[in-house]
Formats: structure tokens, C-alpha cells, sequence
């Protein structure tokens, strides 16, 4: 005897997804920032580490969370909306905090990173693109979520579960109406 369960959740893209609209284009950014990012770490570490391996170090990192951004946001299932979000908050804390440590110690960063003043070389989209990340998915976790049926007594559970057993006080299944107590058993 098994509990009624659930109808199973569609699969595919849903139109509650941060993957419509707007939120294709934010994907885009945050992947070809990640691209970016992460390329531009990897030839900078791979060839002048010894030079600034703070900035390079940073900018690595830039790029590890930028993937991380891009792969959530493209997701968009409730628990990659989350780890966006952890995502995108990590992205614009990085962005203030290396873009005040670059400006007030510029000797750290012999190199700029993806961040450094608060992503001037980038034209101040590092430091735009996690508010414009954060407010999107902040306008889907405001959504009403889908109707859900919802079990409320036994005998919606004997409805939900596409019938059930009648039982009849004193008397045999299915005579009695007055008397019908549908248990959510099939």
C-alpha cells in the first residue's frame, strides 16, 4: 500500500525558468565572461605568475565564478537559482572589495584583474553585471509557485491516487453512501 504521491514536475524549459527573456542574455554575459576570465588567468598563471600573483590568482578565481554563475543561471531549477545567488553575491562582494584594495594599494596589482577598479577595464560591467544577475533572480524567487494539488484528508487522497477504497460502516463496500469513508489506499 503506497501514499499517494505528487503528479511528477514537467520536465524541459519551464516558463518559470531564469533561462527566458532577459535571463538568455545575462547567461550569455556571465559565459562569456567565464570564458574570458578563466582564459585570461590561465595564460597570465601559466606564463608570468612570479609578476603579480595576487591580480592573477584573483582573476581566477573571477573566472571560477563567473562558470559557477553561468551554469546555475542556465539551469535555473530552484536549487541552482540559490547557488546563483551565493554566486552572483560572492561576484559584486569580490568586485567592491578588489576594486577598493586595487585602488587604494595599486602595488599589488602590477596587473589588473576582471575586478580590479571595480572592472574599469571591462567597461564596469563586473561591477553592474551581479546586480542585474541578483535583481533577475530575485524577480523569480518572487513568482507564486506553480498550483500544486495538495492532499488535504483522506478522502482527497483517495481522489489524488485516482480512486481508493470504500468502506461502509456495518455494511458492504460500496453501499451506504451516507456512510463512505475513502482511505487514500489503492
Amino acid at each position: 500500500m503506497s501514499e499517494p504521491m505528487a503528479p511528477p514536475e514537467p520536465t524541459g524549459s519551464q516558463p518559470d525558468s531564469t533561462r527566458t527573456g532577459p535571463g538568455r542574455l545575462l547567461v550569455a554575459v556571465y559565459g562569456l565572461f567565464a570564458l574570458s576570465a578563466s582564459a585570461r588567468a590561465g595564460v597570465q598563471i601559466a606564463t608570468k605568475f612570479h609578476h603579480a600573483p595576487v591580480a592573477y590568482l584573483l582573476s581566477a578565481f573571477a573566472g571560477l565564478v563567473y562558470i559557477l554563475a553561468t551554469v546555475t543561471l542556465a539551469i535555473g531549477s530552484p536549487t541552482a537559482r540559490r547557488i546563483a545567488v551565493v554566486s552572483c553575491s560572492v561576484e559584486l562582494a569580490g568586485v567592491l572589495a578588489v576594486g577598493t584594495w586595487s585602488l587604494a594599494d595599486p602595488a599589488t596589482f602590477p596587473d589588473a584583474t576582471v575586478w580590479s577598479g571595480y572592472g574599469s577595464g571591462y567597461g564596469f560591467v563586473p561591477l553592474v553585471l551581479p546586480v542585474f544577475g541578483l535583481l533577475w533572480l530575485r524577480r523569480w524567487t518572487k513568482r507564486p509557485r506553480a498550483r500544486r494539488a495538495t492532499v488535504t484528508s483522506a478522502e482527497d487522497a483517495g481522489e489524488a491516487a485516482g480512486g481508493g477504497v470504500a468502506h461502509v460502516e456495518g455494511g458492504t463496500p460500496g453501499r451506504g453512501a451516507e456512510n463512505v469513508v475513502t482511505d487514500g489506499r489503492t
